[in-house]
């Protein structure tokens, strides 16, 4: 006698509401998604991307010190904004705003992590001595959003050679990887030469960059 495996069913991100935002790179479709934990999620569309290929995709996680604030310590805005003109300006894209403050951590254990930080250590050692991990985003709520938009493959806008496999391994099918390079600030440039150092981010050698500066 057969018998049927148990088939595990996922949690789905379900969409609810859309309308047109105004930008200062133009209109973007927004799309409002809730989380499998009630968290709102955030499509920023341009253009149609429905049933396209090579869809330039940023998935972007919320930084609430950066892109409220105003903190220099990260490129988190400038990397939103980057990633905004350059979908406007190829005519079609999106970005998937994700909120998951500090690479999954949330604001509290993040500002322990900068308190870390002034004493010195970097940013995967701070999170290590609170006992985190260096990265605990899950994009399951990305795969669902692109399920959604139609989007049949992207190319996507990442420094983050993890995010790439991350989204492969749940079926997203990456085309390609572009980088959003920005340039650091003296509060900026030891944060981002840890991610690539220690993180393997796609970023310019900090002492290579110096050099061109010179130049």
């Amino acid at each position: 006698m057969h018998v049927p495996q148990k088939r595990e069913i996922r949690p789905r991100t379900e969409w609810q509401a859309m309308a047109e935002l105004p930008t200062r790179h133009g209109t973007f479709k927004t799309h409002v998604f809730r989380g499998t934990n009630g968290e709102e999620h955030v499509a920023l569309v341009f253009g149609e991307v429905g049933g396209k290929r090579e869809v330039p995709v940023r998935v972007h996680s919320e930084c609430i010190t950066s892109e409220v604030f105003g903190s220099l310590k990260c490129d988190c805005k400038e990397q939103l904004d980057a990633a905004m003109a350059e979908v406007a300006q190829r005519g079609f894209g999106a970005i998937l705003y994700l909120r998951q403050e500090g690479r999954g951590i949330g604001l509290t254990n993040k500002i322990r992590a900068y308190a870390l930080q002034q004493r010195g250590h970097d940013t995967v050692d701070a999170n290590r001595l609170l006992g985190l991990p260096d990265d605990s985003r899950e994009y399951d709520c990305a795969r669902d959003m692109l399920e959604f938009l139609e989007i049949e493959s992207v190319r996507l806008l990442t420094n983050n050679p993890m995010k790439v496999s991350a989204l492969r391994e749940l079926g997203v099918e990456v085309d390609s990887r572009e980088g959003v390079i920005v340039t650091p600030n003296a509060f900026s440039a030891g944060y981002l030469e840890a991610k690539r150092l220690r993180m393997d981010h796609f970023l310019p050698d900090r002492a290579q960059c110096a050099v061109n500066d010179a130049e």
